[in-house]
């Protein structure tokens, strides 16, 4: 297998958007998943493939390898999480709820991974679409001004605009 450890674009981005292209060196760990893109082309998410064949028993946890490491600028992270179709067709649920990858984790084994657990007996194939990401700028320094009183008006609470 021919290492793909070179800088790569992302192509799809929806051209409505006038964004800056940022290059991102990625490594591919096999070559059994297709390559990144974006959904459609109608969202700035991108799905992550199962890298290996699974198979995991209701009860089980399994990190999935999602067969790619990458180089993240500094001051950005990936936010993983779910598709929105993941618990329907696999019956798993990612255990960290977000996984989030700083930029530090980049090495050349940095092998990114979903954790799961599996609520049903499933079976999870190559190139199978569990997981999606996207890159966010980090969140800038905070400073907390601590004060007795907040001078807005109150919504009502927790769950106070109601169900529908």
């Amino acid at each position: 297998m021919e290492e793909n450890n070179v800088a790569v674009r992302v192509d799809g981005m929806p051209e409505k958007e006038d964004r800056k292209l940022e290059t991102i060196k990625i490594k591919y760990f096999t070559d059994k998943i297709e390559k990144l893109t974006y959904i459609d082309g109608k969202s700035d998410w991108i799905d992550l493939r199962a890298a290996e064949e699974i198979t995991l028993s209701a009860g089980e946890f399994q990190l999935i390898p999602l067969g790619v490491a990458m180089e993240l600028p500094e001051g950005y992270e990936a936010h993983v999480v779910p598709r929105s179709s993941t618990f329907k067709n696999f019956g798993i649920i990612q255990t960290n709820h977000q996984g989030v990858i700083d930029c530090s984790y980049c090495g050349d084994n940095d092998q990114w991974f979903m954790p799961v657990y599996a609520v049903r007996d499933t079976q999870i194939h190559v190139n199978d679409r569990v997981c999606q990401f996207r890159i966010m700028k980090n969140q800038p320094k905070i400073v907390f001004d601590e004060v007795v009183h907040l001078d807005n008006a109150d919504r009502g609470g927790h769950g106070s605009t109601g169900k529908q």
